[in-house]
């Protein structure tokens, strides 16, 4: 059985490197590594014990080569006695075999070149070394290769020597100044194009960038090189944080587990986050870009410079960053967007996760497999963790403590609490209660009540539970900011923001400190009926109860400044909405009628609001959103339930969409976006209402698809334009469609970013031979399963797709279930990220359970089961 890592197990390490010097030796079939560490005892006369995977060679100790019989190798652990009491240099060499290792950790290859990823534990792949967080040591890196095969020789740090070796080899030095954990190393070998760029800091250092990328990519870098340049500007003026090298470098690659990663001075990136044109990528890829550059990079202060203590404490440097990344995007674009597209996923993703059998605290109290544990839970909500300190103390006193924190680490492996205690003290703010988020999973629940009382005040009462959840029950308040304010219902008054006292002065707007199971708020000298409006901005990561009526909700979307609290207030009527239709049909009723919706959309569609903006508040909820907390859930109903309320909305309004559709590309084309596209957060907003115009459309009149067929080639002026149109006709019946898709595939046959969109339309229509077309897919000529963008396009888009994923006869359960067991057989981290797809497995109703658990057990009964995919599967049997 696997071992269980515990928190409360931590002890600092027996020994520190104090310099790492790596010498890598690269062949064409296996590439030699020789390491030298010089050691320094931490606990006197205790054995070192290094961790390791890759063949060892030999190991020699102060320049004794060791025999056999000096040291014990046993379950990846190199152990030497007689290490000695203060420090030592310990010598290793090994071998390891690039183009066999499949996992994508540790040294591996793609496309003939060599790239690393070694977080959390893939350094252990390459040498023995003790593989945690907090031993950071100085790293000096030589690579020999060969020049022809491999002409870039990339690693940490700045570049110090290099030069020609006989044989046509040649080879290259680098030096990380700062101390750096083993998962922070980078090495890069191969035939890679490089694309130069300057940034100037804030000092007047002038800092060179490079991009590496394929040859043939080298043309869709620009957008990320200067997104890079703007979060190193924006990083200065917003943190005070200054870069600390004399180069960056960005290298890109399609073979990747993850988005990107870090690596000091060195970042590896999945193509998906570098590469953007026109032609090939979205707005919403552009934008992922600007995020994904900026949060790698702000890596830098927040994870490198200042790293975690264990993995226990991973969201100490991905929570604060994924905060610092979504700051970036929103101060580069709209604010008020960005919060919302923030909690939308959050709430599609992390609530579910914190609903179900691997439910787990920010910071998690066991693993049996680290990777498991970069979950939505660690970086996203961790990130709402870290916003709340910013409600709380504002952005001055934000900064502050973000100043105390990096004065008092920098250099150092801390913890959550030497965060939270760098915040409290730079500010004296008392955060009792607050500490708890790291330590509780799930999501607190609040139960609000307000009423105005005889003196005019208006009082509310909040109730505050958290559910239980696997191993947690019977959990403590938690310290939480409500952030609420007060408007007008009443006729002459509607709408009308009105002002209160709070704690001492008259304010329009007041941050509520929630820390009890039960607490009354007094907001003093209101007078009349109001309206309160809660959560604003979304101020923390909970579910909030109130019992407005459908009249409050009107108010709340008409008038509300809060973007938010407008947004949910549309969100609500859906969900009511559709909470009718599925009663409806679970009871063999007429669907109702939704006349507080109807006119609330009716609303949107008419009134002057930011085209991004009104094309979020006509989005109706996905389905896991609303079934999360829910039991005995019925997919195939909910999702019954939901298209018919899509199908009335676009028939009701389809004069309305038409006009707006209209609208959005006479905007488009009066502002010369049509030709030469360039990506702009404005221009971009009338896109994005025009493609989820066309979309209802589309489903009002499905004779659309034909008009759309034929004039997609005049229409598809960019990749927006395309998805656009692909994604409004791809659930249709008609053959236009599949001609549609294939006219797609065959125009960028060979662009892999844009077939990882094609597969994903596939897997995600709703046609009826959905099913088929995902099992040619996995066929397609330019579909790999072990490449992880194709693995997550294809499958992971069927994952979401409820008609099918769900079908009543448990096919797609079982579709899945054969593909993660072939997946994990090369690719475990890949495969249990899609596992997690049956996490829903115990809230589902007896019929559907049934069907998915028994393929969650034949997955677990299966033969070689990797620890990745094991320990979900087991949580989730568990359930």
């Amino acid at each position: 059985m696997a071992a269980v890592h515990y928190l409360k197990d931590y002890r600092t390490p027996d020994y520190l490197v104090r310099q790492a010097d790596l010498t890598f030796d690269i062949g064409k079939e296996e590439t030699r590594v020789r390491s030298r560490l010089l050691m320094t005892a931490q606990r006197a006369g205790t054995p070192l014990v290094l961790n390791g995977s890759a063949d060892l060679l030999s190991v020699s100790l102060n320049g004794r080569l060791l025999a056999a019989e000096d040291y014990t190798l046993a379950d990846g652990l190199l152990t030497i006695e007689g290490i000695g009491d203060e420090s030592a240099v310990v010598e290793v060499e090994t071998v390891i075999r690039p183009s066999e290792n499949t996992t994508l950790m540790g040294l591996y290859e793609s496309g003939g070149n060599l790239y690393t990823q070694c977080e959390p534990e893939g350094f252990r792949k390459i040498t023995f070394y003790p593989d945690r967080p907090d031993v950071m040591a100085v790293f000096s890196t030589t690579i020999i290769a060969d020049k022809t095969l491999y002409p870039v020789l990339l690693s940490n740090g700045n570049r110090v020597d290099g030069g020609e070796l006989p044989g046509n080899r040649h080879w290259a030095k680098w030096l990380d100044p700062f101390k750096k954990p083993a998962y922070l190393f980078a090495l890069v070998a191969g035939d890679l194009v490089r694309t130069d760029d300057t940034f100037t800091t804030q000092s007047g250092r002038e800092v060179a960038i490079a991009f590496y990328t394929r040859a043939e990519d080298a043309g869709k870098v620009d957008f990320a090189v200067q997104s890079l340049k703007n979060a190193m500007a924006w990083d200065e003026t917003r943190f005070g944080l200054e870069y600390d090298l004399d180069i960056y470098m960005v290298v890109a690659v399609g073979d990747f587990n993850m988005g990107a990663m870090e690596n000091k001075g060195l970042n590896i990136f999945n193509t998906k986050y570098v590469l953007a044109d026109s032609r090939t990528a979205t707005d919403a890829d552009f934008e992922g870009v600007e995020a994904v550059i900026g949060h790698e990079y702000f890596h830098n202060w927040t994870g490198n410079r200042i790293t975690c203590r264990d993995w226990f404490q991973l969201s100490l440097k991905e929570g604060l960053t994924v905060f610092r990344d979504q700051e970036f995007s929103a101060d580069r674009a709209s604010r008020a967007l960005r919060r919302i597209e923030n909690v939308s996923a959050l709430r599609a993703h992390q609530f579910p996760e914190d609903a179900g059998p691997t439910a787990h605290p920010v910071r998690p109290e066991s693993y049996v497999e680290m990777n498991n544990f970069y979950t939505m839970t660690v970086y996203e909500k961790g990130a709402e963790v870290v916003r709340m300190y910013h409600t709380f103390l504002g952005e001055d006193g934000f900064q502050k403590g973000m100043k105390r924190y990096v004065e008092r680490h920098d250099g150092q492996a801390v913890t959550c609490d030497d965060f939270l205690a760098a915040m409290a003290d730079a500010n004296s703010f008392d955060f009792n209660g607050f500490e708890r988020w790291y330590s509780q999973a799930g999501t607190p629940v609040l139960d609000v009540t307000g009423r105005l009382n005889e003196a005019g005040d208006y009082v509310l009462t909040v109730r505050q539970h958290i559910p239980d959840t696997p191993g947690q029950s019977g959990k403590q308040p938690v310290l939480l900011p409500l952030k609420v304010a007060l408007f007008g219902s009443e006729q002459g008054a509607f709408g009308e923001k009105i002002a209160f006292d709070y704690q001492g002065r008259r304010c329009d707007e007041a941050v509520l400190a929630v820390s009890a199971a039960e607490q009354e708020f007094v907001l003093a000298g209101v007078g009349r009926a109001a309206v309160p409006s809660l959560l604003r901005g979304f101020s923390a990561p909970v579910i909030l109860n109130f019992a407005y009526s459908d009249e409050d909700l009107a108010v709340l979307l008409a008038a509300d400044d809060d973007a938010f609290v407008r947004w949910e207030a549309g969100q609500t009527l859906y969900r009511r909405a559709i909470a009718a239709n599925e009663a409806a049909l679970a009871a063999g009723a007429p669907l109702p009628e939704h006349h507080a919706l109807f006119s609330a959309v009716e609303y949107v569609l008419e009134a002057d609001i930011p085209p991004a903006f009104k094309a979020l508040l006509l989005q109706v909820p996905s389905e896991s959103e609303w079934w999360t907390g829910r039991r005995d859930i019925e997919p195939l109903r909910v999702y019954r339930a939901r298209e018919a309320l899509l199908d009335e909305l676009a028939g009701r309004f389809a004069n309305e969409i038409g006009r707006l559709r209209l609208l959005a590309r006479e905007r488009e084309e009066n502002s010369g976006l049509a030709a030469p596209y360039e990506y702009h957060p404005e221009q971009a907003g009338w896109r994005r209402l025009r493609n989820a115009a066309r979309a209802l459309a589309v489903r009002a009149e499905p004779k659309m698809v034909d008009f759309i067929a034929l004039e997609y080639g005049a229409m598809a002026h960019n990749m927006t334009h395309e998805w656009g149109m692909l994604q409004a006709v791809n659930h249709s019946s008609s053959e236009k469609r599949n001609q549609l898709l294939a006219r797609f595939a065959e125009k960028f046959a060979g662009e892999a970013l844009v077939m990882d969109k094609y597969f994903s339309l596939i897997a995600a229509s709703h046609r009826a031979d959905t099913p088929q077309q995902v099992a040619a897919a996995l066929r397609h000529p330019a579909f790999s399963l072990k490449n992880p963008n194709k693995a997550r396009s294809l499958l992971g888009a069927f994952s979401r797709n409820i008609p099918h994923f769900h079908a009543a006869d448990g096919s797609g359960y079982a579709f899945l279930a054969d593909r993660i067991i072939e997946i994990d057989g090369f690719n475990p981290q890949t495969a249990a990220r899609l596992v997690q797809a049956f996490n829903i497995c115990e809230y589902l109703a007896a019929g559907p359970r049934a069907l998915m658990r028994a393929q969650v057990a034949r997955i677990a009964a299966g033969p070689g089961l990797s620890k990745d995919v094991g320990e979900i599967v087991a949580k989730i049997l568990e359930s």
